[in-house]
């Protein structure tokens, strides 16, 4: 590898919707520096977090219908049965949810969990509670895409948090997404659940870390049990 390809690999791309905001507290630096030194210095480490923030990585996708792959970067919250919001239009039995939190340093890109046509996307507004409460679910605001999979419905909801106060979805309705595929974001610290219907398995455990396009949340038409894990 060259050089010129180690240096070019170090730095990570920024995702657009990111410009404006580092713009944002760029300028508010210089202003901030006017008044008082010290305080651009401080700006310009507010500055360099929201570049971190609105980094957007390529990654490598497992291309296998039978898995579903984390529609977040962040930590797995919550694995199990949940009734899908009701905007949704997928029943009122319970799914298998597996939820992913994502913290104010995590990419918050958000990726399509399984291939297929968008049937639906639901948008309701809410309240701002830590998305990292599972009431969160049900009480925040929301913005739901349903996918029409190879195995059914699958649902990833993007759930604004605590700071969290714009949910960003460029899919439309009758949009094809591939497995990994951009379909939006959520700014400054949010969740991501993802209802999936029956067949499908859980292959991820509470605490563990995800990646979003690259970590197997869930496994369809596999007899195997869910993982045991340990903390070491």
């Amino acid at each position: 590898m060259s050089l010129f390809d180690t240096v070019r690999n170090t730095f990570v791309p920024i995702h657009r919707e990111g410009y404006p905001f580092i713009a944002a507290f760029f300028l508010a630096s210089l202003v901030l520096g006017w008044l008082w030194d010290p305080l651009f210095w401080i700006g310009m480490v507010f500055t360099i977090w929201c570049i971190y923030f609105y980094r957007d990585p390529e990654r490598v996708t497992p291309q296998d219908d039978q898995l579903v792959i984390s529609p977040a970067d962040g930590k797995v919250s919550s694995v199990g049965p949940a009734i899908p919001p009701r905007e949704l239009d997928l029943g009122v039995e319970p799914m298998l949810r597996i939820s992913v939190f994502m913290n104010v340093f995590s990419c918050h890109v958000n990726r399509a969990p399984v291939m297929g046509r968008i049937d639906r996307i639901a948008y309701r507004p809410g309240k701002f509670f830590n998305a990292d409460l599972d009431k969160a679910s049900a009480e925040n605001e929301r913005n739901g895409v349903v996918i029409e999979s190879p195995h059914g419905k699958v649902a990833a909801v993007q759930i604004a948090g605590l700071v969290a106060r714009r949910i960003v979805c460029w899919a439309r309705e009758d949009d094809h997404l591939a497995v990994g595929q951009r379909f939006g974001l959520i700014r400054f610290g949010s969740r991501v659940d993802v209802y999936l219907p029956e067949g499908a398995a859980a292959r991820v455990a509470v605490g563990q870390t995800a990646v979003a396009g690259e970590t197997i949340i869930a496994e369809f038409g596999s007899e195997k049990l869910a993982p045991t894990v340990r903390t070491a």
